[in-house]
């Protein structure tokens, strides 16, 4: 495990200073380490996506347990000494590019992956949603993300964290937030607490064009969430009377607001909205 100091010396030795802008902080707590690859137990010959590997950490445990590691990184300084600090592993394939952009169909085709990463933060949202778009997506992720987030991917309908992204991410996943994580255990500190979370895909959303249209809802009822859904959904569902059978068809209240319906309830108002 590399200590501060340690990490430290690699990144000056690379010229390379943590990037704010790419959310670049790096886990520094063997202690850490160790439980989240516990929590996650990573088992010989799976398949495992790495999101921003940094100088190899995580990655290096991962291939020790005997995974194939694909790692995707954007700075091109640290894909460079990834690609030259492990270039002899066989099991590991480094994609240099941006994870949110990043072609995952062709990496893993039709093959079960899992997905274990320190994610970094400027990257989350539309990772995490990213991932539970695909028709193959992952079958369990263990992540570190910023508390604020794994709060909004764990909360309730009718709390404040609720909203489109918890929505999206829950049509596939069920979401168990496993230990918070304090800033000291990263270098350099970030300004905000963090947590390890597991998410553990199911197939009760049904097929990828319903979940989508549930998603795509969910995006315009909370783009105004202190409204009424039924008036916020009316020209999306083909106006309000259209609105109105969709929303009773589906045993919901247009006058509900979109904080109080449940992943299911927009996946069942797109149900309705297909047969219309």
């Amino acid at each position: 495990m590399t200590t501060a100091r340690e990490l430290k010396d690699l990144l000056a030795g690379l010229g390379l200073h943590p990037s704010r802008r790419l959310g670049q902080n790096f886990l520094v707590d063997g202690n850490l380490l160790d439980a989240m690859l516990r929590d996650a137990n990573p088992r010989p010959g799976e398949r495992v996506l790495e999101v921003g590997p940094g100088t190899g950490i995580l990655t290096r445990r991962l291939l020790a347990a005997g995974c194939t590691v694909t790692a995707v990184e954007l700075d091109r300084r640290l894909a460079a000494y990834l690609r030259e600090s492990l270039a002899g592993e066989s099991g590991f394939r480094l994609i240099e590019g941006d994870a949110c952009r990043t072609d995952y169909a062709g990496l893993f085709g039709d093959a079960p992956f899992r997905c274990i990463a320190n994610l970094p933060y400027a990257c989350s949202s539309v990772f995490l949603a990213a991932m539970a778009s695909l028709a193959n997506a992952p079958t369990d992720l263990h992540v570190l993300l910023q508390r604020e987030m794994a709060d909004r991917l764990a909360a309730e309908p009718g709390s404040g964290d609720y909203g489109a992204l918890t929505v999206r991410v829950r049509l596939r996943y069920s979401v168990r937030l496993v230990r918070p994580v304090p800033p000291q255990v990263f270098w350099p500190p970030p300004e905000v607490a963090s947590a390890f979370v597991r998410l553990e895909r199911h197939d009760a959303a049904g097929p990828a064009a319903l979940r989508a249209l549930a998603g795509e809802l969910a995006g315009i009822a909370f783009s105004q969430r202190r409204k009424k859904a039924g008036k916020v959904l009316s020209e999306r569902l083909g106006g309000s009377a259209a609105a109105g059978r969709i929303f009773a068809a589906a045993g919901l209240s247009p006058e509900a607001r979109a904080e109080q319906f449940s992943p299911a309830d927009f996946r069942r108002l797109a149900a309705c909205l297909q047969t219309q």
